[in-house]
């Protein structure tokens, strides 16, 4: 089962709206010294804690050009969201108000966001600014949801 109105489709809407304004921003080497971000959305139908204990990736999105990577942004993103889905918080304030809560195999990094069930993480760009792309595309989703459930009622 998935989510009603968190289709893959509309997520893919949400960031191709957004991905300009990101893109633009990526461009600045006190955003992000690459210019590359990677950005995993989570299905927001499968909770932690309700019988499942890996969460479904809806969608991926890579901005910027893929062989700059120096490392696996698409790794890192996964395991961000992965803490925030899991712990139910934006992975920047377990990271830092919560530590005690982080196993050994639980990411260091932050950058994940967790909005009203929806989770959205980055990868590629300094800390904060993965945590407003993060941030971006969450609300983004979160209107577009809102819209297609008023249009079904």
């Amino acid at each position: 089962m998935s989510s009603r109105f968190v289709t893959e489709d509309l997520a893919r809407a949400a960031l191709e709206a957004i991905t300009p304004a990101i893109a633009a921003q990526l461009a600045s080497p006190d955003i992000s010294g690459l210019g590359v971000l990677h950005l995993v959305v989570l299905d927001p139908s499968v909770p932690y804690g309700d019988g499942a204990t890996q969460p479904r990736v809806l969608v991926e999105h890579s901005i910027g050009d893929r062989a700059h990577w120096d490392v696996d942004y698409a790794d890192y993103a996964r395991r961000k969201a992965l803490l925030s889905w899991r712990h139910r918080m934006d992975s920047r304030r377990l990271q830092m108000l919560e530590p005690h809560r982080l196993t050994d195999d639980d990411s260091q990094l932050w950058g994940g966001i967790w909005l009203d069930g929806l989770v959205v993480a980055a990868s590629g760009a300094f800390p904060i600014w993965d945590e407003c792309f993060s941030m971006m595309v969450a609300v983004q989703l979160r209107a577009r949801a809102w819209a297609a459930a008023d249009l079904a009622r």
